[in-house]
């Protein structure tokens, strides 16, 4: 993973939008009725042609397919992996449970979308037999991305524990036994995306965003051990890839909710800095949690991570000014104490889910420009 000399690099979380024929496609497929398989490949094809053109043009430095052939960046695993079937029954958050009304307009934008809360569930031993999707992702995107100046590509991958506290388990003894048996699996995934010479980014929201709905009845300190067992599965995930060659991505859920609830920083930063990664991609651009870069100054980010900070959020419509980026990059490099293991980012995805996104797709690429250019101020006051 390349950090930079001269410039402040730019990224993003991995989702973007879809072309309204794909996303409906997709969640046809998801229902089980039968499609096109050709033109499923077809418009795959052609959205990640597009989502390369859309990134090259905002100025992303690092960039992806935008999770183009996916339904949900973690409920994809369903459709890859065997071992799922019926439907799980994820519990609401607790903003849902506190704020009805707030839960109420959220259920009332999300009608016809992926499946998020009801999404299979595990009835058998889970199993990845067959890689060829994830291959196929792999070549659809270095395909299109040939002509592409990207510095670097990436290709996301669920982490061990969202996918357990999202396609629940029916089957295992024990919810760890479970969590450790994804791993073993996911982990064929992990190493097909590096084999190809692509950056890994694992998303892993689990390790905040599950204090406030799957384990919301737990002590804080329940959950902080919980979170070290999820990054003890991801490290065995990823015990044959070099660490430089992944990074990590942790947010609070990307929803524009109260967030009243989030799990601080300082609580799970320590644990955070246990996973074996040579990055740390993270929320600092929201309401709610774009005090806490000053965390980064108590707890210093390892000699041997980058930090890849949101200066974007990802859920509003507002399109930061230029200067508001600059200066919550600026803000970032003086906590980490380095210009050069700073990548800027957004806070999450665009389109985590096929019919669930919040922005506009016009206004996402506007964000990402902008973006280019706050980057573009912080790199003139930093290098001069």
């Amino acid at each position: 993973m390349q950090g930079s000399t001269d410039r402040i690099l730019t990224t993003h979380v991995g989702s973007l939008p879809r072309p309204r024929p794909l996303a409906d496609l997709l969640i046809r497929h998801e229902r089980g009725e039968a499609i096109d398989e050709a033109e499923r490949d077809r418009l795959i094809t052609e959205a990640v042609e597009m989502v390369v053109h859309q990134q090259a043009e905002a100025g992303i430095d690092v960039g992806n397919d935008g999770e183009q052939p996916r339904v949900g960046f973690q409920t994809y695993v369903a459709q890859r992996m065997q071992g799922f079937g019926g439907e799980s029954s994820r519990p609401p958050s607790r903003d849902q449970v506190e704020f009805p009304d707030f839960s109420a307009l959220l259920q009332e934008r999300r009608k016809n979308t992926a499946k998020i809360t009801n999404a299979p569930q595990a009835i058998a031993e889970v199993r990845y037999t067959d890689l060829r999707p994830a291959e196929q992702e792999c070549e659809v995107f270095l395909r299109c991305a040939t002509a592409a100046t990207f510095t670097e590509r990436f290709m996301t991958a669920a982490s061990p524990g969202i996918i357990a506290t999202t396609l629940l388990n029916a089957y295992y003894d024990s919810y760890e036994r479970y969590v450790f048996a994804l791993a073993q699996q996911i982990q064929r995934e992990y190493e097909l995306i590096h084999a190809k010479g692509l950056l890994l980014q694992i998303d892993a929201p689990d390790l905040a965003m599950e204090r406030t709905r799957f384990f919301q009845h737990e002590s804080l300190t329940r959950f902080q051990e919980i979170v070290e067992m999820h990054i003890a599965a991801i490290n065995l995930a990823i015990e044959h890839i070099p660490a430089e060659r992944i990074r990590l991505h942790v947010c609070w859920g990307n929803y524009d909710g109260p967030h009243l609830y989030d799990v601080p920083l300082e609580a799970i930063l320590p644990l955070l800095y246990q996973a074996r990664v040579g990055a740390l991609s993270i929320e600092l651009a929201n309401p709610r949690h774009q005090h806490e870069y000053r965390v980064f100054k108590t707890l210093p980010l390892p000699d041997t991570m980058l930090l890849i900070p949101g200066v974007i959020d990802s859920t509003v419509h507002y399109v930061e000014h230029p200067e508001v980026v600059a200066n919550r990059i600026l803000q970032a490099v003086e906590a980490v104490g380095d210009r050069s293991r700073v990548i800027a980012s957004t806070d999450c995805g665009f389109s985590t889910f096929v019919g669930a996104e919040t922005i506009a797709p016009s206004v996402v690429w506007a964000k990402l420009r902008t973006l280019r250019e706050g980057a573009d101020l912080a790199s003139a006051r930093l290098w001069g």
